[in-house]
């Protein structure tokens, strides 16, 4: 259950951390039927500037302000808020200034775990229940787990955590299908094989501008997050699941985060202004 929730193992998890995330945890966990894309994206205000494909490859900082280099040219702006995973803060696909090191550090120090997702297509009707969920072998930490027509949706999902999600990285989707369809036959039977084709996988893990999944402190590093929440001279702030002190590795840990650093950017400029 530790790779499901935190992404990683039990020995690799501060338990200060996961105390945190578990006494704020409710049962309201709502599935958008048309996903989180469409629900960004329609919740976008008009007029907004959305780059996509445009890789930032270094932060610089410039009185009075920040200059961000991507691969389509260089922004100037008088702050930033930085959203990217903890494993892309502290690694080195982007170049960041040397003042920015304690951030990276509290950034280490809240690594990715590694969580996947597989999908397989359902053929015909098959032998499964809307709303459904199966646990894999309870044995096998590398083990997936199912969710069978989710949203009444004709496909099967199996999702894999810790163990089974870095397993299905190194070995890639078509060994991670074949296990996962070895499961799924030790619950329905042999004869679900011909009900099922595999659909789409994530690789969340080698995603280089992700690196993983759900942000998780390491023992005895719980604060951390205090410290990757504070802005930077008022200039630099943050923002993210892994800013959150007791929603992180959720989406609305995220969303909460964000609405909390643009409020220190406004708070800041009107201290200026």
């Amino acid at each position: 259950m530790s790779g499901y929730i935190s992404g990683d193992e039990l020995e690799r998890i501060s338990v200060q951390d996961y105390a945190a995330y578990d006494a704020a945890a409710s049962d309201t966990n709502w599935r958008l039927p048309a996903g989180y894309g469409a629900l960004v994206t329609g919740s976008l205000p008009p007029g907004a500037q959305v780059h996509l494909g445009t890789p930032v490859q270094a932060v610089r900082l410039e009185t009075p302000g920040v200059v961000v280099h991507t691969t389509k040219g260089a922004l100037r702006a008088r702050a930033i808020i930085v959203t990217v995973s903890t494993n892309v803060l502290s690694g080195d696909s982007i170049s960041w200034p040397v003042e920015l090191s304690p951030w990276r550090e509290a950034a280490a120090d809240l690594p990715l775990g590694n969580d996947e997702k597989l999908y397989f297509e359902i053929l015909g009707e098959g032998p499964f229940e809307v709303e459904t969920y199966y646990p894999g072998d309870l044995r096998d930490p590398a083990s997936g787990a199912f969710y069978i027509r989710p949203q009444g949706k004709p496909v099967v999902e199996c999702f894999l955590g810790g163990a089974g999600a870095r397993r299905a990285s190194t070995e890639g989707a078509e060994a991670a299908f074949a296990r996962a369809m070895d499961q799924l036959r030790a619950i329905y039977g042999s004869d679900v094989q011909r009900h099922l084709k595999p659909l789409i996988a994530s690789n969340w893990t080698t995603t280089a501008e992700i690196g993983g999944g759900y942000s998780h402190a390491l023992p005895g590093k719980a604060e951390a997050r205090r410290a990757l929440a504070q802005p930077f001279d008022d200039r630099v702030f943050f923002a993210g699941e892994a800013t959150h002190r007791d929603d992180f590795s959720t989406a609305h840990g995220a969303l909460l985060s964000g609405l909390r650093a643009g409020a220190e950017v406004l708070a800041a400029s009107a201290m200026e202004a």
